[in-house]
């Protein structure tokens, strides 16, 4: 088959930005065409910076037919219509996580994407990562057993000047909510991932450390997997000096638990010893990420997403993360507010997204 090469543009010139161009210009396949912004001289210098155009809006680029594909990185309530417009001008689109900041705004924007025929992927760059790809694996096969408890903890820390460097952090329009929503998406697509859909929820959220949010820093949430396992998450932004997130996968035969996308213990009743040494030789290694600095996190994982949307694109198939993959997690966070908000556990309807 002979590849092509993609011309791509980016909408927004925030902290995620750069994490896309990266991932662009480190495929061959891909050219980065240039980058705009809503306002403000960050668009322009970003776009100095890589040696590409600084186009003055989303119209631009939506009529240049160089454009094969754009990268949407603006606040995530900010996704739909820049991503709207684009879709109706034919690019595909690759949108930053969370796909919207409400179930109804994905699917509306899931829809322009099926009326128009483009490819439209979400960013869950978790996914990509070795451990996290290996212990979806072992599940699947069953090497730990029928599940039993699956958690995820994403305690970290971002201090005051991170919410008052704009002025849509921590606003429900804009920010969707806080913690859950903007921090430990990631995590919770995960368990999704891994242990399948859920069932119930019950949380407790709390701003306890910021000034002038609009949503949490701090929440807990109580899960009923479908599969009859339990779990929770903890998602927090106010916990100094930040903890790296944790994964932790306990079924009957078995255990398996990720720190900052590294394998830390892996063991199994029928394994022993041998194989744990082998699996954590192959999936462990050092751990390091953004527990308390967001420009830590690496981009490893977004260039792995980047090579499967521009393979999908070549074989004419669906990328492994497309847009109804997406707005699961958000119907969970859904769930999850309501229960901060009506004080009681919420039951979770069959996910029809297809």
């Amino acid at each position: 088959m002979t590849e092509r090469t993609y011309g791509v543009a980016i909408v927004g010139a925030g902290n995620i930005a750069p994490a896309h161009i990266e991932a662009v210009n480190a495929d061959d396949r891909a050219r980065l065409l240039g980058i705009t912004g809503a306002g403000g001289d960050g668009a322009r210098t970003l776009a100095a910076r890589h040696g590409v155009r600084h186009y003055p809006d989303v119209a631009t680029i939506a009529a240049d037919p160089e454009v094969d594909l754009v990268a949407i990185c603006t606040p995530s309530g900010a996704h739909l219509e820049p991503a709207t417009a684009v879709i109706r001008a034919g690019k595909h689109v690759v949108v930053e996580k969370p796909l919207e900041v409400t179930s109804a705004r994905a699917r509306a924007l899931i829809a322009e994407a099926d009326t128009a025929g483009v490819t439209l992927s979400t960013i869950f760059n978790s996914r990509f990562g070795d451990a996290n790809a290996f212990v979806r694996r072992a599940v699947a096969e069953g090497r730990l057993g029928r599940l039993v408890q699956c958690d995820a903890y994403v305690k970290w820390f971002r201090d005051q000047a991170y919410y008052d460097s704009a002025d849509w952090r921590g606003t429900v329009r804009l920010d969707g909510g806080g913690a859950l929503m903007n921090q430990a998406i990631h995590h919770l697509d995960l368990l999704l991932w891994i242990a399948g859909p859920v069932r119930e929820v019950f949380a407790y959220a709390d701003t306890l450390t910021h000034e002038g949010l609009e949503v949490e820093d701090t929440l807990v949430a109580v899960l009923r997997y479908e599969c009859g396992a339990l779990g929770h998450i903890s998602a927090a932004t106010s916990l100094w000096p930040g903890r790296p997130k944790l994964l932790q996968v306990h079924g009957e035969d078995g255990v398996a638990i990720i720190e900052d996308d590294v394998l830390v213990d892996w063991r199994t009743r029928a394994g022993g010893d041998a194989e744990r040494d082998e699996v954590l030789a192959r999936y462990g290694g050092q751990v390091s990420g953004g527990a308390a600095d967001p420009t830590a996190i690496s981009f490893e994982n977004h260039r792995r997403q980047y090579r499967d949307v521009f393979d999908a694109l070549e074989r004419g198939r669906t990328p492994g993360i497309d847009g109804r993959e997406g707005v699961r997690a958000i119907l969970v966070i859904e769930a999850i507010y309501r229960s901060v908000r009506e004080g009681r556990p919420v039951y979770l309807e069959a996910e029809r997204v297809r």
